[in-house]
């Protein structure tokens, strides 16, 4: 891949308001994963049924995928803050109910406690349908045009190392600290990303950008675009079917618990170690931008994605198996650069929430979706055959990609990028 060093590395962070953005996103991913990981750890080692582990993923995409359409609409429709304050609210308090369902647990309430982790998933569902849309159409108005490509930059880094410290937690604090423990100290974070929220001004929608047409009309709009923007729908199709079929994260605790056998710490660890190697790379992106010849750069980001995934599949021994994680998100956080900076460059100002939703939907269906896919195969394929699939298909999609997008490989996304 060709890189061309950046004039200035910190652009994006002399933006007061975007260091507040990007610290509250650090700490509001930080948050969700250690309750992800540990909630799924939790379900494992009382359920031991992989499927038990993809309903989680089914839990939490049906609502995002069913609402976070509208959740654009009302993003440029409304005052962006306001949206995402709602929404944040109703996750703390899908925490609290959590915490409240570790303590019946601890009273022998094990049946409800299940019950109740998978009620209080489809809320925060619920919630991020319109949190992310709103988040997403938010951030570009914090910076510049000229600044959008390292903006991207650091936001993608900061959240992956709210995807590193996260997950690399939350199997300590499970182990040492125990369910209740751990819970205590997401609801502590999501309180602390509200109070960022604070540092952010209001966004209300300008008299003349607010639409009277029909929702349906808008949501339409907004679909059409990604699909006739050649670049952005490929872009996003390729992180969807890479990460749908590609991804291992749902499944890490029966790699952790049985076929590994290094438990909750163990799990920390893998479930880490995507990040720590994003991170790496992206503090090499942002002096070295992988926009020159950006969707060659793609291509084979994903690819290499795909072959890690292979090596992870088909490895036996811990350090291996962390290496391989580690380059799977060393590979992919090429591909988030490129794609958020596609997305920030080729969207309208006016359609910036209702593309993002969109964009949202694909997300949620590779992570979500993928996730339930993910144990679905682990239950009927076996969980290593089920890796060893899914890291073949991202291989085979991604090379029918590259020959149906040929003419991408001239644009110069570096030059629309400083225009």
């Amino acid at each position: 891949m060709q890189f061309i060093k950046t004039k200035d590395a910190y652009q994006a962070l002399r933006y007061p308001e975007f260091r507040a953005y990007v610290t509250g996103n650090t700490l509001f991913t930080m948050a969700l994963l250690i309750q992800e990981v540990i909630l799924a750890y939790e379900i494992y080692h009382l359920t031991h049924n992989p499927l038990a582990l993809g309903l989680i993923g089914l839990a939490e995409a049906v609502p995002y995928i069913s609402l976070v359409l509208f959740g654009g609409h009302f993003a440029d429709n409304r005052d962006k803050k306001k949206i995402m304050q709602g929404s944040l609210t109703v996750i703390i308090l899908g925490s609290v109910l959590l915490l409240y369902a570790a303590m019946q647990l601890n009273s022998g309430g094990t049946d409800f406690h299940i019950y109740l982790i998978y009620f209080v998933i489809f809320l925060i569902g619920l919630a991020k349908g319109f949190f992310s849309p709103a988040a997403s159409s938010l951030n570009p108005f914090l910076v510049p045009k000229e600044v959008f490509a390292n903006a991207a930059t650091w936001n993608s880094s900061f959240w992956q190392l709210g995807s590193i410290l996260g997950p690399g937690m939350a199997g300590f604090l499970y182990a040492y600290a125990g369910l209740a423990g751990s819970l205590m100290i997401v609801i502590g974070l999501l309180l602390a990303v509200m109070a960022c929220m604070v540092l952010i001004d209001n966004r209300p929608v300008p008299p003349k950008k607010v639409t009277h047409e029909s929702i349906w009309h808008s949501l339409r709009e907004g679909i059409e675009y990604v699909f006739k923007t050649k670049i952005i729908l490929y872009a996003i199709s390729l992180d969807l079917f890479s990460v749908l079929f590609g991804g291992v994260i749902a499944i890490l605790p029966i790699f952790a618990e049985d076929i590994l056998k290094v438990g909750a710490e163990g799990l920390g660890i893998l479930r880490a170690a995507p990040s720590v190697g994003a991170v790496v790379t992206m503090l090499t992106l942002i002096y070295f931008p992988p926009l020159k010849n950006a969707w060659r750069n793609l291509l084979l980001a994903i690819a290499g994605f795909g072959v890690a995934t292979l090596v992870f599949g088909l490895s036996t021994n811990f350090w291996l198996s962390v290496t391989a994680l580690f380059f799977t998100g060393a590979f992919d956080s090429v591909s988030v650069v490129i794609r958020q900076t596609v997305l920030r460059i080729f969207t309208p100002d006016e359609m910036r929430g209702r593309v993002s939703s969109v964009n949202g939907v694909f997300v949620s269906t590779s992570n979500e979706m993928g996730a339930f896919e993910s144990g679905v195969a682990a239950k009927f394929f076996g969980t290593i055959p089920s890796v060893l699939i899914g890291a073949g298909v991202t291989l085979f999609l991604v090379t029918i990609v590259a020959f149906k997008s040929k003419d991408l490989l001239e644009l110069d996304v570096e030059k629309e990028a400083a225009g």
